[in-house]
């Protein structure tokens, strides 16, 4: 497992609290914790990964048990969450897509951005690779691969973080995907990735949904990303921000920041740490540093060039893998 290591960031006290396994929403029935918040509900929206890798099962029982709040989890993907919390629907968003954050926080619907995690992007298709991109050391070049051979695509087509980051490749590559093997499927990960097993097609899907689905489908990575030294284009981090009470005043923003304090916290980011499946681990913890990146909380480029912000997010998330991701991954 990663590394854990310093105490900057938000952090809180949390025992060693019971783990409830039994489904992403846990009923806390008048627990007030040794650190309530007030009885209540929490509503989180996030992307699909979170939920579908179990990740969230893990993580919300020692919450809802300090703090007395029952969370309501909404999975819908990295677009659909924020545009519910800017519509004021949900008290925190847990989501993957900076430059999208980066909008959010802009305007105003959302504050005190936290880094809470990380893993990477990967293409994967079917085992006899149709298109041959295997062992290929750039994701253009494998999208642009793809095209060319129109071999069959399946895009998420839902403005989630992972199809985000799937139009910012094409775009890369100069290509405009279109035609009958570009297909959008607007569901998850979970279910882009059996359509993608079922109909032999590439996609691009973060690693830690493809690691918890692995004995379930037909498909297999052909183009890694930055955790096993493949290009940085397909890094993957993740953050949390509360949705700002001055703009919407019915949100629970005393649970939401709660909420952001414990996934930045020792406890929450052990258990990230810790979690596996299927003998992989799938996240890796960034909250606790002894050196703080300052730029997290505050949107990409607000006091220098876009261009030199890009680079150093670039060289933060390198030195993340560098430090956290075990040489044996």
């Amino acid at each position: 497992m990663g590394t854990l290591s310093g105490l900057a960031g938000c952090t809180g006290s949390f025992g060693n609290q019971d783990r409830n396994q039994n489904g992403s929403q846990h009923q806390n029935q008048g627990s007030s914790g040794n650190g309530s918040v007030g009885n209540g509900e929490l509503v989180l929206a996030t992307t699909t990964s979170t939920y579908d890798t179990g990740l969230l099962d893990e993580l919300h029982p020692p919450f809802e048990e300090t703090f007395g709040v029952t969370i309501k989890t909404l999975s819908k993907g990295t677009g659909a969450s924020i545009r519910t919390a800017e519509d004021g629907d949900a008290d925190v968003i847990l989501v993957h897509a900076r430059g999208a954050e980066d909008k959010f926080l802009q305007a105003g619907h959302g504050v005190n951005r936290r880094d809470v995690m990380f893993n990477d992007f990967v293409i994967v298709g079917a085992q006899n690779d149709p298109a041959g991109i295997g062992g290929t050391q750039s994701a253009t070049e494998a999208f642009s691969t793809i095209a060319d051979r129109q071999a069959t695509f399946l895009s998420r087509g839902d403005d989630s973080g992972t199809n985000k980051k799937e139009l910012a490749i094409w775009k890369e590559a100069s290509v405009q995907p279109s035609g009958k093997w570009y297909r959008e499927v607007g569901k998850g990960m979970g279910d882009t990735l059996t359509q993608s097993s079922q109909s032999n097609a590439y996609t691009l899907a973060d690693r830690g949904t493809f690691l918890s689905m692995k004995s379930d489908i037909d498909l297999t990575i052909h183009v890694q990303g930055p955790l096993k030294d493949g290009p940085v284009i397909l890094k993957n981090p993740y953050g949390v921000i509360p949705v700002n009470p001055a703009k919407h005043d019915n949100v629970n923003y005393r649970a939401a920041m709660a909420y952001a304090g414990y996934l930045t916290s020792p406890k929450a980011q052990t258990i990230i740490d810790n979690y596996t499946a299927n003998g992989s681990q799938l996240f890796f913890p960034n909250a606790l540093s002894e050196q703080p990146n300052f730029g997290q909380y505050v949107p990409q480029g607000y006091s220098a060039q876009q261009a030199q912000s890009l680079s150093r997010e670039d060289k933060e998330y390198l030195s993340w893998v560098e430090t956290r991701v075990p040489a044996s991954y």
